[in-house]
This record gives C-alpha cells, structure tokens and sequence, in this order.
C-alpha cells in the first residue's frame, strides 16, 4: 500500500486490486478515523477526507501499520436493465475489441457483472464482469463529452455504469436504458448496491417508466419575505452541502464560495451554514416585509432603492423596497442572506443545488417567492468584511493565484509540472459550478502511457485530459474520475476559484507539499 497526500485534507491509498480496496472501504466505513468525512472505493484506491488538516497527517501515520479483515458481503441480489444499443460509440467499440456490432452486444449481455462501487454521480455503480476471463478493457474517449444522456450505458477500463442523468464524462458509450437508477426518495437511494448482480438485456424498444423523480422534495412551512423581480443569469439556492454520501456517488456540493455565503449570513444573524442565494449576473428583490439582507462576494455595485449600499454590511429593508445588485465588475458570484434564513426544498439533509447530480431545489426564478424561517434569535454584525481574495487587472479581467500541493499523480507528468506552474491560464466559457476548463496555447503531455483506473476526487482536483487542457474541480465536482491529478488545490483557495468567470486569468503556486507515505 502507499499513501498519497490529496490536498491538505484527504488521503489516496493505493492498493493491491479490487479485492483490498472493497476489504479497505469496508473497515473504514463500518469504523470511521477520527474527523473523517468520506470514504470513496474505487477500482484500485480508497479516498479518505477529513475535516482537517491535523486529521489527516495523523489518519496517514495510523493507516502505516493498519490491516483489515475480509469484506463480509450481504447476500447477493440481481438487478436486470433493459439497454437499447443505439450508443455513439458501440462501432468504435466493435472495431477496438476487433468484434462484430453484434458481437459487442453479446458479450455485454452475456457477461455477468457484479457492483464493485458508486461514485462519479449518485447512482452510477461501477460493475466489473464476476468472471475476469469476461473482461475486455476498453479506453476512454481521448477528449471527454461535455454532455452525456442521462441512461446512457456505457463502458471504460473493465467497468460497466449507467449513467443516471447528464453529465461529463469521457466513457464509450453503448446504448440507453430508461430503468431509474436512483430515487432519493427510496431506502436506499441507488438502484444497484455494492455487490448487487447486474444483467443487461437487449431490447429493440424501450418502456415508459414513471418519473420518481416528480415526487415532492421535504420542504417545511415558510414565512414569505422577499419578491424575486429579476434572477439574472443564474440563482441557485444553497447552503454548505451535504457532506458523507461521497459512497453514494453524491458530492458535498454547497456554496461555491463558502465563505461568502458563511459572511452573509453571520452579518444577518443567521448560523453560519443557513441556506442562501447564490447569483450570477446580479439580481433584484422587492421586501414583501420588513427584514435584514446582506449581499456578499463578488465585487458589484449594490443598491437599497436608490442608496448604495456596502458588500458584506447586513442591511435593513422595509416592505415593499428593492434590493439591486447589479452584474459583477470582476469576481463571478455573489450571496444573498435574509434574516431567519430561507427555505427551500431539501434531500439528503440539504438545500444546496448539486447541478451535476440534479439534487436540490431548482432555480430560482422571476416571481418566485422566498421564505424563512419564522424565528431568528441571531444578532446582526455589522463589522465584517468581504471574502472576495481576486482581483482585477488593468484591462478588466480577474486574476488569481491558486494555492496547491502536488499530486497525487504529478508522476505522470515528469518535469512538465513546471510548465503546468509557469503558464497563466485562461478560463473557459465551458465551466460552471463542476469545474473550470483551463486554457492556453501550452498544454501538459503526460510522460506515463497508459490509461489511470477511476479514483476518488475531491474539490480543488486539477485533472489533465489527454488533450492537456486543466480541469479544476469545484463544489459540484464528480466523485470519482479517470485522469491523473496533477495538483489539488487547498479547500482554503476553493472560495477564489469559485469567483473566476469565463477569461478569468489564474496561476497555480505550490504550497507545502507532504512526501508520500
């Protein structure tokens, strides 16, 4: 086994195959270390996060000497999906196995699969032929879809998934089902479960499902306070997420800058993890009572009516009266806290929207109404200051430096890291909330060949396609993924790289790197 140092605040360990890796995950999950979050399998490592730094230099010295025992399996179900082979890739796929179409289809359907892991994105299973004498191993699209169909089956490596819903992804895809692959509504929420059977069965057409997913979200009383006039380009609702389902395949998820929407609610008098507005593009709100607001984050001219008022200064508003932040000058999103904090609907113990999952209350929109709780016993702090750490160049544009550590797989490119810390990178109108696509005229060549087995990630991965271009991971990121990291950034600089729109310019500067273990 070796350990790997992810960030500051989580540990990769490489292990000896699937067989350890599930023991591993087994004993870690029944028997959690100190502080620990997550524990993330997948075809050849465990990921462990943490809520500190201190938690995980001493999870690396404990893990040193720790063996477990043998994963005890439950009692083995099968689960049959319907696929219609219509997929993209299923020619490509022929030709790289040196197969018929027909043939593909065969082995697919006749191979037995056996779950081995979730992750990536809530109910997408990874399942690995029960017989290895089955298994072909199939690469990945060299440049990833920005957008695969939701129930889309697809293949990669020597795993079959499904996808639940659209989202990136870089695996061949074979065909399309339209079976649910989660509810998370029903115990447990994933369809197929860790050491479930799965048989895939060709069909020439597929059935109509009923949508569970049309169920009504829990969402409790609320007491109306403010008027959405105008949402701008995009207004999510949020909180600080819903860590510890990273096994499931669900990200944390949360404000994409945490300590601006922590700022605005402390400034109103709210517990700091109380759910707000997160706004691209700024936005208008009319008081439908009297109530306190605080805008933060971005750096944007904000308007009580007429009267400018202050980023981070909470702010009182009478019924009736309009609150106006306008588009950001530099910086990309701003927060919105009411007193009593707003309500929304909620699964999986949280109102953030995870727009890669598809958990969480929709958009807001113009005309929506928000309400909070009736109660608020929090004082108002009118002495704090913006989180904002970017800043603006002569011409305009964001900048930022970004704080990393190395790793865990900057093997893979040798003495090129240095070209990935000299170059400015420009961001791409191809990000959102997922990640950052990072460009430049440089790209980064990997010096291993080779495709990397599906691993844990965390927020503030720096992923390199084969195309060489960056992908920094954010807040919505997936929970595994299939190319080499070649940095993470602190959870710290998480917060800046969420305030970077499209030609934003970021570098990246290494910061106290740790020696593998």
């Amino acid at each position: 086994m070796q350990i790997h140092p992810v960030g500051t605040r989580a540990l990769l360990m490489d292990l000896d195959g699937l067989n350890q890796v599930m023991d591993y995950h087994a004993a870690l999950s029944a028997r959690p270390l100190k502080n620990q979050v997550d524990c993330i399998a997948a075809a050849t490592t465990v990921l462990l996060t943490f809520e500190t730094p201190d938690s995980a230099r001493h999870a690396a010295n404990f893990l040193e000497d720790f063996t477990p025992g043998p994963a005890k399996m439950s009692e083995a179900r099968t689960v049959e999906i319907d696929v219609h082979y219509d997929g993209e890739d299923i020619d490509e796929v022929a030709n790289l196995l040196g197969m018929s179409r027909e043939g593909v289809i065969d082995w697919h359907t006749s191979t037995e699969w056996t779950a081995a892991f979730g992750g990536f994105a809530p109910g997408f299973s990874y399942c690995a032929p029960a017989n290895p004498a089955d298994a072909r191993s199939i690469p990945r699209r060299s440049s990833p879809r920005t957008a695969v169909p939701a129930g889309a089956v697809a293949i990669a490596g020597d795993f079959s998934a499904v996808y639940p819903r659209q989202s990136p992804g870089g695996w061949q895809l074979l065909g399309t089902t339209n079976t649910p692959m989660w509810d998370s509504q029903a115990e447990p929420p994933a369809l197929v479960q860790p050491g479930d059977r799965v048989r895939y069965r060709a069909v020439s057409s597929l059935p109509e499902i009923y949508d569970a997913g049309s169920i009504a979200k829990r969402s409790p009383a609320r007491l109306p306070r403010m008027e959405v006039v105008d949402a701008g380009l995009l207004t999510l609702y949020q909180d600080l997420g819903r860590p510890g389902f990273g096994d499931l395949g669900v990200t944390s998820s949360g404000a994409a800058d945490r300590a601006s929407a922590a700022t605005a609610n402390i400034a109103v008098g709210n517990p700091r993890q109380s759910t707000v507005l997160e706004n691209i593009g700024g936005m208008e709100l009319r008081a439908l009572s009297d109530t306190v607001v605080c805008v933060t984050g971005a750096a944007a001219r904000v308007r009580l009516g007429d009267m400018p008022v202050q980023l981070a200064r909470p702010i009182l508003v009478t019924a009736g009266q309009t609150v106006i932040i306008e588009p950001a000058e530099y910086g990309m999103r701003n927060y919105v806290a009411i007193r009593g904090g707003l309500i929304a609907d909620s699964e999986l113990g949280s109102s953030a929207t995870d727009v890669l999952s598809g958990l969480g209350p929709a958009p807001v929109s113009a005309g929506d109404i928000l309400g909070v709780l009736p109660r608020s016993t929090g004082m108002t702090d009118g002495q704090l200051a913006n989180p904002l750490r970017v800043s603006q160049s002569n011409d305009g544009r964001t900048v930022a430096t970004l704080r990393c550590v190395l790793g865990p797989r900057d093997n893979w490119f040798g003495d090129n890291v240095q070209q990935f810390l000299d170059t400015e990178w420009t961001v791409s109108s191809h990000s959102n909330r997922v990640g950052l696509r990072l460009d430049s005229d440089t790209t980064v060549e990997r010096v291993l060949d080779g495709e990397l087995p599906s691993e844990g990630m965390v927020a503030g991965s720096v992923q390199i396609p084969p195309n060489g271009k960056p992908v920094l991971f954010l807040r919505d990121h997936a929970v595994t993924g299939g190319y080499p990291v070649i940095a993470t950034v602190l959870d710290e600089d998480i917060d800046i790289a969420a305030q970077l729109p499209p030609g934003a310019l970021v570098r990246f500067e290494v910061k106290g790197n740790t020696h593998d273990h």
